[in-house]
């Protein structure tokens, strides 16, 4: 489903109206930021966060994925969704700020930036008279399994919420400053989780002939794994697959009788993503055949692959042009966000906003902390993408 995006002069003025309410917001938003920033919840325990999050805030709350909540603002109708993250990683922070946590959680992946600029835009929207409705999200685990944003998906709550699109931004370090990404079509690839397990003869290693070598056997099917890629997917689709982890034995002089790997399939096409699926449990197969093994594939499906809606990103871009922002149109990466989820279900942009040169520590990294202004620039974005959504052909034909 795609929403072709047009111009209105209407919406042109109110967002104008919403820069100047969001501005007036900011400096609350930027205090915000560093509270969260000091107390982050990791998946599963964001309650303090939302609380926090949802004290500055008025609208009716609706309770989602156990430790989440949407603050709906407008009149009844179609309503625009913008989503933040509230959860944290299980990171220990080395920033060195006097606001930096110490409970051996960290917000390195800036869901603290993105709930504080959600929060900027909602209390603006909420002051403006006439504004199209919206639907904050605040969304538990998404740094996880199960994914919050699934469970959102899969409970009806938007749909209770009439909600038509919905609008995330992320920032991302590899752009500078200033720079916003407004990609149509695939930006964020599929991730799958996957574990083999290779089963053979334990025994002693003075004596190979009369064992079956699970770690051989594992070993062989990790270099084979590798060729997936390279041999069963079109190279002008991206596509990854990396194994990150191996256990096997605890003596030197044995052979176990089992061996391990973990790993992660990730593609940018969703056909390319159920090809690698069988070939994983083809190879597997196959090499502990030939070992005299034999192997069992867990898969565990994570997120789908995220596609924005051309005509989303092309207002947004529009938008933000005007607004002064270098736009960037073909940001495309190999991880995984589980936005994908509402992408799947409701047309919708992820923008990418920058805050760095690509030179600093990277996401998930324990030194990550962008500056305060990016609560500002993320805050512009998602506001970007809401009035892209509020002027869709769908929703002004619904009234706004």
């Amino acid at each position: 489903m795609s929403i072709e995006a047009r111009p209105d002069t209407d919406l042109a003025a109110l967002h104008t109206t919403l820069q100047a309410a969001i501005r007036a917001e900011l400096p609350g938003a930027r205090q915000l930021r560093r509270r969260v920033h000091a107390d982050p919840r990791v998946a599963g325990d964001e309650l303090a966060t939302l609380r926090l999050v949802l004290a500055q805030l008025a609208g009716p709350v609706e309770p989602v994925a156990t430790t989440g909540a949407l603050v709906r603002i407008g009149r009844p109708g179609p309503a625009v969704g913008v989503r933040a993250e509230l959860d944290a990683l299980p990171i220990a922070e080395e920033t060195g700020v006097a606001w930096a946590s110490t409970n051996g959680a960290m917000h390195a992946c800036g869901h603290d930036v993105h709930l504080a600029a959600l929060v900027a835009l909602t209390r603006a929207v909420s002051q403006v008279d006439g504004a199209p409705p919206m639907v904050a999200v605040f969304q538990p685990r998404e740094e996880t399994y199960p994914s919050g944003a699934r469970d959102i998906v899969e409970s009806g709550a938007l749909e209770r919420e009439t909600v038509s699109a919905v609008v995330g931004a992320h920032i991302q370090p590899v752009l500078a400053d200033g720079q916003i990404a407004c990609t149509p079509g695939a930006v964020n690839a599929a991730a799958d989780e996957f574990t083999v397990r290779m089963r053979g003869r334990a025994g002693h290693a003075a004596y190979p002939h009369l064992n079956r070598d699970a770690v051989l056997a594992l070993a062989q099917c990790v270099v084979s794994l590798q060729q997936l890629v390279s041999r069963d997917t079109d190279p002008m689709v991206p596509s990854v697959l990396t194994v990150g982890a191996i256990s096997a034995g605890e003596a030197a002089n044995a052979t176990p009788g089992t061996a391990t790997a973990r790993g992660i399939i990730r593609s940018m096409s969703e056909s390319h993503r159920l090809t690698l699926h069988e070939r994983l449990h083809e190879v597997a197969a196959g090499v502990a055949q030939v070992h005299g093994c034999t192997a069992t594939v867990e898969i565990t499906s994570g997120e789908p692959v995220l596609h924005n809606d051309p005509g989303l990103a092309a207002a947004a871009a529009e938008t933000l042009g005007t607004a002064g922002y270098r736009i960037v149109d073909s940001l495309r990466s190999c991880g995984a966000d589980d936005f994908a989820y509402y992408a799947a279900r409701f047309p919708s942009l992820m923008l990418f906003v920058g805050v760095g040169d690509g030179q600093g520590p990277a996401l998930h990294h324990p030194a990550f902390l962008p500056d305060d202004s990016a609560v500002d620039r993320v805050a512009e974005a998602m506001l970007a993408g809401y009035i892209a959504a509020a002027g869709s052909a769908g929703a002004r034909a619904a009234g706004y």
